[in-house]
C-alpha cells in the first residue's frame, strides 16, 4: 500500500513539500481553503515539473505518475489514513493553530507537523490535545531542490513522533536534522542577523548593494549575496521572521532594519513583487 501524506496550504512551500513527497512515490492530499487556491497550487507544481522535464530531470511518465497520486481537496476528512499532516500556511500563529485544531479533529492518528520558520513549536502545540504527536518540519525553499529539513522537537514531542518524521523526510530524499525548540531554530538564528546586518551596512552607505553581495559571494563563497537572498526569500517573510524572533528574545540583532521595514511598507517584497533591493522582470 502506498504511504499517504496530507499537506495543508497550496502556496509556495506547501506545493514544494507536496512535490517532494510525490516524487518519492507517496500519495499526497493537498488541502486548501478554496478550489481557486488549489488550482493555483496545482499550476505551480505542474510548472516546476515541466521545467524539470525540459532539463531532462523528469520524464513525462514520471510526471503523470506523480500527478495521479495527488488529490486536491478543501475537506480535511480526505486526509484520513495519512502518516503525517504537514501544515504550510501563512506564518501567523492563530492561523496555524486553527489549522491544527481541524487536522486533529478530522484526520486521526497522523503526526502533526508544522513548516514554520520561526514560531515556537511549544506555542503552536497548544492548539492540539495530543502534544506528543506535534513536531516541526522546517523545509527550505525551493523545497524540490534544497536537501535539509529541520526536525524541531518540542518539550512534549514523543520519540516515536520524531522517528516517524525523520523516516518520512529521509524517504522523500531530504536530510533530516533534529534541533530543539528555540526562537528561529538553527537556520534563521544564524541567517536573519546576517541579512539584517547587510541591510544596515547598505543604510549606512558602507557599500552599494552590489558591493555587499559581491563581497559575501566571493569572499565567503556563498551562492547568493545577502541582499539577493533576502529578495529571493521575500522581504515581507524576512521581516516577519525577524519580528517573531525579536518578540521572543528581545535581542536587537533581530530587530528589522529601518530600510527593510520601509520596503515592505511600500509593497516591495523582492522577486515575487518585481522589486526589493533589486528590480526584477516578471
Amino acid at each position: 500500500m502506498v504511504e499517504k501524506i496530507t499537506v495543508i496550504g497550496p502556496g509556495t512551500m506547501g506545493t514544494g513539500i507536496a512535490q517532494a513527497f510525490l516524487a518519492a512515490g507517496f500519495q499526497v492530499v493537498l488541502i486548501g481553503r478554496s478550489e481557486e487556491s488549489l488550482q493555483k497550487g496545482l499550476g505551480i507544481i505542474k510548472s516546476r515539473m515541466d521545467k524539470a522535464r525540459e532539463k531532462g530531470k523528469l520524464s513525462q511518465e514520471e510526471i503523470d505518475s506523480a500527478l495521479n497520486n495527488l488529490k486536491l481537496s478543501t475537506n480535511y476528512d480526505d486526509g484520513k489514513g495519512s502518516s503525517a499532516v504537514i501544515e504550510a500556511v501563512s506564518e501567523i500563529t492563530d492561523t496555524k493553530k486553527a489549522v491544527f485544531k481541524l487536522a486533529e479533529e478530522h484526520i486521526g492518528n497522523a503526526i502533526l507537523a508544522t513548516n514554520t520558520s520561526s514560531i515556537p513549536i511549544n506555542e503552536l502545540s497548544e492548539a492540539v490535545n495530543d502534544k506528543s504527536r506535534f513536531i516541526g518540519m522546517h523545509f527550505f525553499n525551493p523545497v524540490p531542490v534544497m536537501k535539509p529539513v529541520e526536525v524541531i522537537v518540542g518539550s512534549s514531542t514523543s520519540k516515536n513522533t520524531e522517528q516517524i518524521a525523520i523516516q518520512l523526510i529521509s524517504k522523500c530524499g531530504k536530510v533530516p536534522v533534529t534541533v530543539n525548540d528555540y526562537p528561529g531554530f538553527v537556520a534563521n538564528s544564524i541567517l536573519m542577523p546576517m541579512l539584517n546586518e547587510a541591510i544596515i551596512l547598505l543604510e549606512k552607505g558602507v557599500s552599494t548593494k552590489e558591493g555587499i553581495d559581491t563581497i559575501i559571494k566571493l569572499g565567503l563563497n556563498h551562492p547568493m549575496g545577502p541582499l539577493e537572498l533576502a529578495d529571493y526569500i521575500g522581504l515581507d517573510v524576512c521581516k516577519d521572521i525577524m519580528e517573531s524572533i525579536y518578540d521572543e528574545t528581545k535581542d536587537l540583532k533581530f530587530k528589522p532594519a529601518g530600510m527593510l521595514v520601509k520596503l515592505v511598507s511600500e509593497g516591495k517584497f523582492g522577486r515575487k513583487s518585481g522589486e526589493g533591493f533589486y528590480k526584477y522582470s516578471k
